[in-house]
């Protein structure tokens, strides 16, 4: 997947969910991308993607903590609601469009 692809699917993805603000880029290279995406209910979202290594991260923050997070940094795992801390792996990808439905639905 492209940066331009990644960044077009976080944009459709918070533009049709009722918790997400309008996403915005905080850092763009030639090979990565950040961007903030805020929630309604509080906090943000930080979504990573690095287009060379295929290193995805979701990360909830609210209160300046990681409340809940997604990334496949050494095989796709979650860091649940009750122990974001832990590392909970996972038995495939998980798309953004999956991570804002798990915090819709918490």
């Amino acid at each position: 997947m492209t940066l331009a692809e990644f960044q077009r699917n976080v944009f459709d993805v918070a533009m049709a969910s009722p918790i997400c603000g309008i996403p915005i880029v905080r850092r763009l290279t030639a090979t990565s991308m950040n961007l903030r995406v805020e929630v309604t209910t509080g906090g943000f979202m930080d979504v990573f993607y690095n287009e060379e290594t295929h290193t995805m991260a979701f990360a909830l923050i609210v209160s300046d903590r990681r409340v809940f997070g997604a990334d496949n940094t050494g095989g796709w795992h979650i860091h649940s609601f009750d122990d974001p801390e832990q590392h909970d792996l996972l038995p495939g990808e998980m798309s953004f469009a999956e991570f804002v439905t798990l915090i819709e639905q918490h």
